[in-house]
């Protein structure tokens, strides 16, 4: 591995839709397969996630541990119904949606690759209160900075600042890999080397010539 002229020393990485096949495809699988109106969950979505959404939504607090997955389980459940306009059950609703959910091969070999290869390595997820794979990602993070361990979500200049200091590394030294563009901006303006994921192909050659790897 030659040197990178951008003195990237750290790679951090989201884990949904980066290190997973895309989030919006385990959603459709899941509303086809019990019944739901995909019009219903996008409306939730869009008032809760959007750029346009105001502090605190339900999703805000899940993912910065302030409310249990059982109590936004409950709140999404209220938003939902059927096709047929029935209501959904709110038991295990976000691990339904994340069951459906499959690992990526192609990006999880591309951070085994920058470890191999002196690169260091780090995740920085916002969390859903869904359990994370570690047995697949056991020894390819030297850190891994979870929002609702920490209380703390993306785009929140604060849980950039937190991985950085873990990795005791200046934001121009890291890359930031996320499938997001509002988190993809955050880390931009702290000085981070932004890459936005659209497919493992892509990432993995911008990545590389960050770095300075050739692949």
């Amino acid at each position: 591995m030659g040197s990178s002229d951008a003195g990237v020393r750290a790679v951090i990485f989201d884990y949904g839709g980066v290190l997973t096949t895309p989030g919006g495809a385990a959603i459709r699988a899941w509303t086809s397969a019990e019944g739901i109106d995909p019009a219903t969950f996008s409306a939730a979505l869009k008032d809760w996630l959007s750029r346009e959404a105001p502090p605190g939504t339900p999703v805000h607090r899940l993912e910065t541990g302030e409310i249990s997955p059982e109590e936004f389980n409950r709140a999404l459940a209220a938003r939902l119904r059927s096709v047929d306009g029935g209501p959904v059950e709110p038991d295990g609703l976000v691990q339904r949606i994340f069951a459906r959910m499959r690992s990526e091969p192609a990006t999880l070999e591309l951070v085994r690759l920058l470890r191999d290869n002196g690169v260091r390595t780090a995740l920085l997820s916002n969390s859903w209160g869904n359990s994370y794979p570690w047995h697949l990602l056991d020894g390819l993070f030297e850190t891994a900075v979870v929002s609702g361990e920490v209380g703390l979500r993306k785009p929140d200049p604060g849980i950039y600042q937190l991985t950085l200091r873990r990795l005791d590394l200046p934001a121009d030294q890291a890359a930031f890999v996320d499938d997001g563009a509002p988190n993809i901006a955050a880390a931009e303006q702290l000085g981070l080397r932004a890459v936005l994921h659209t497919d493992p192909a892509t990432t993995r050659a911008r990545v590389a010539e960050l770095v300075g790897l050739d692949v």
